[in-house]
C-alpha cells in the first residue's frame, strides 16, 4: 500500500470507506474552474479601487498623494475586516464536504454578526485620520484632503463585509460566476459615479475626493444588496433561509469565526500594513515619490488579484477535501493551486520589466512636463517590483491552501515575522541608511515577501507531521 493511500485510510474513522483517488488532471480542471471567477472577481474588485486611482491623478498629483495616504491607512483596517471574515469560507466549505448544510446556514448568520461588529470598530479606530497622519510627518494638506475622503469611503466597510460573507457562502457551492458579474457591474456604478461626483458632471457638485468617497460606498451597498437578492429569489440557496431568526446567536460558531479569522486577519494586516508603512517612507522622500509609489503598487497590486483568486479558490476546495477527510484530495488540491498562482506571476514578472512605460501611462500623462518625474520613478519602482512577484504570488496561494486546513495562527506569526522584522528594517535601512531612496524601500518589501513564501510552503509540505490534517469536528 502506497505512503498517500495509508495516510487516507488513517485519515478515516473506523467503518467508513475510504475516499476516492483524486486525479491531477481532475483536480486542476475543478480548480481552474472554481478558480478563473474569483480572479476576474478579485480583478474587477481591485479595478473599482484603481478607478479611484485613475480618477485621483486626473485631478492632480496633490490629489493622487492625499488618496493614496487614505487608502494607505484604509487598507490594512480594509483587509484585516476582509481576513476575519473570510474565515467562514473553510468553514462553510468543511461542512458542505462533511454534508452538515445546517452548519453552513448557521455559520452565515454568525458570519453577519461579525461583518457589523468588525465594521463597526474598525470606521471608529480610522476616523480621526488626519491626526494619524500629521503625527507621521505628512504635509497638513495632504492630511486634511485624506482625511475627507476617509470620512465617506469609511462606511464601506459595513456593506463590503457583509457582501464577503455571501460571496463565501457561493464560493464554497462552487457558484462564483454571480460574485463576478456583481463586481463587473460595481465597476460601472463606480466609475459613473465618481465621473459625477469628482468632477461635478451632469449637475453634481464638484467633491473631487469627498465624491470619490461617496461613490466608494454607494458602490459596495448595491453590491450587496445585488448579491442578496440572488440568494434570497435562488431555488438551490433561499432553503437556507439565512436571514430567518437572524438574531439568534450561535456563541460557539461566532468564537470559531473570530479563532480562525483573527489570525487571517493579522496576517493580512502584516503585509498591507508593510506596504503603508512604505507609503509614510515615501511621503518623507517628497510627493513625486509617494505618487510614484502610488502608481508601482497599483500596477503590483492589480497583478496579485490573480494569485489572490486562487487562493481563495485553495481554500475551498482543501476544506472541502478535508470536510470528506480526504489526505489525497488536500494534497493535490493544494499544490495544483499553488503550481497556478505562482505560474501566473511570471508572464507579470516578465510584464513589468519589458513594458514598465506602457503599464504607468495608463495612471499619468506622458505627455504633461509635470509629470516627468514621477514616471521615471515609478518605472524604476517596477523593476523592484518583478523580482517578488513570483515570492508573492506564492504565498499567498500558499496560505490560502493552509486556511482550507483552519491553519491560521503559525502563518499568522510568520508573516509579522517576515514583514516587519525583516521587510520593514531593510526598507529603511536601503531607503535611507544606504541612500538607495524609493528603490531601497522596495526591496525591503521584497525580502519580507521572500521569506513569508520560503516558510509557507515548508509548512504545507509537512502538514501531516505537523498534524495540521487530523480531521477535527466543525
Amino acid at each position: 500500500m502506497s505512503t498517500e493511500l495509508s495516510t487516507d485510510r488513517a485519515f478515516v474513522a473506523p467503518g467508513q470507506s475510504l475516499p476516492p483517488p483524486v486525479f491531477w488532471g481532475e483536480e486542476a480542471k475543478a480548480s481552474f474552474n472554481l478558480a478563473w471567477p474569483l480572479v476576474i472577481a478579485q480583478l474587477a474588485q481591485m479595478a473599482l479601487f484603481t478607478t479611484d486611482v485613475i480618477m485621483m491623478g486626473w485631478l492632480g498629483p496633490k490629489f493622487l498623494a492625499a488618496g493614496t495616504l487614505a487608502t494607505s491607512l484604509m487598507s490594512p483596517f480594509l483587509l484585516f475586516g476582509i481576513g476575519l471574515i473570510t474565515a467562514v469560507a473553510p468553514m462553510m466549505a468543511q461542512a458542505i464536504g462533511a454534508l452538515d448544510f445546517k452548519s453552513v446556514r448557521r455559520t452565515t448568520r454568525q458570519g453577519f454578526w461579525a461583518a457589523v461588529l468588525v465594521a463597526t470598530i474598525l470606521v471608529a479606530l480610522i476616523w480621526n485620520a488626519e491626526f494619524v497622519f500629521l503625527i507621521l510627518g505628512q504635509t497638513p494638506e495632504n492630511a486634511s484632503k485624506a482625511q475627507g475622503y476617509i470620512r465617506f469611503a469609511a462606511w464601506s466597510f459595513f456593506p463590503a463585509f457583509l457582501f464577503l460573507v455571501l460571496r463565501c457562502l457561493l464560493s464554497s457551492h462552487g457558484k462564483t460566476s454571480v460574485v463576478l458579474y456583481i463586481t463587473i457591474a460595481g465597476i460601472v456604478v463606480n466609475a459613473l459615479g465618481n465621473y459625477a461626483l469628482m468632477f461635478g458632471n451632469w449637475g453634481f457638485p464638484r467633491l473631487e475626493l469627498l465624491g470619490a468617497g461617496i461613490s466608494t460606498t454607494f458602490v459596495n451597498t448595491v453590491m450587496f444588496v445585488s448579491i442578496l437578492a440572488y440568494i434570497l429569489m435562488h431555488r438551490r440557496y433561499k432553503r437556507y433561509a439565512i436571514l430567518v431568526r437572524l438574531w439568534k446567536p450561535d456563541w460557539s460558531r461566532f468564537r470559531e469565526i473570530f479563532r480562525i479569522g483573527l489570525p487571517i486577519g493579522f496576517t493580512l494586516t502584516a503585509e498591507t500594513g508593510l506596504f503603508t508603512a512604505a507609503a509614510i517612507l515615501m511621503g518623507w522622500l517628497g510627493t513625486n515619490e509617494l505618487a510614484a509609489h502610488a502608481v508601482a503598487l497599483q500596477c503590483a497590486a492589480l497583478a496579485f488579484m490573480v494569485p489572490l483568486g486562487i487562493s481563495q479558490a485553495a481554500t475551498i476546495r482543501v476544506g472541502l477535501a478535508y470536510g470528506k477527510k480526504n489526505h489525497d484530495g488536500i494534497r493535490k488540491a493544494g499544490w495544483v493551486s499553488i503550481a497556478m498562482g505562482t505560474g501566473f506571476m511570471i508572464f507579470t514578472c516578465l510584464a513589468f520589466w519589458l513594458i514598465p512605460n506602457t503599464l504607468v501611462a495608463f495612471f499619468l500623462d506622458p505627455a504633461l512636463p509635470e509629470n516627468e518625474a514621477t514616471l521615471g520613478l515609478a518605472v524604476s519602482y517596477l523593476a523592484v517590483a518583478a523580482l517578488f512577484q513570483l515570492v508573492d504570488g506564492c504565498q499567498v496561494v500558499t496560505s490560502g491552501a493552509l486556511r482550507g486546513l483552519s491553519d491560521t495562527k503559525v502563518p499568522m506569526y510568520l508573516a509579522i515575522f517576515g514583514y516587519w522584522v525583516l521587510g520593514l528594517p531593510i526598507s529603511y535601512i536601503g531607503g535611507f541608511v544606504l541612500g538607495g531612496g524609493g528603490q531601497g524601500i522596495w526591496l525591503g518589501l521584497a525580502a519580507g515577501l521572500a521569506f513569508v513564501a520560503v516558510v509557507s510552503v515548508i509548512r504545507f509540505t509537512l502538514r501531516d507531521r505537523l498534524g495540521l490534517t487530523n480531521y477535527k469536528s466543525i
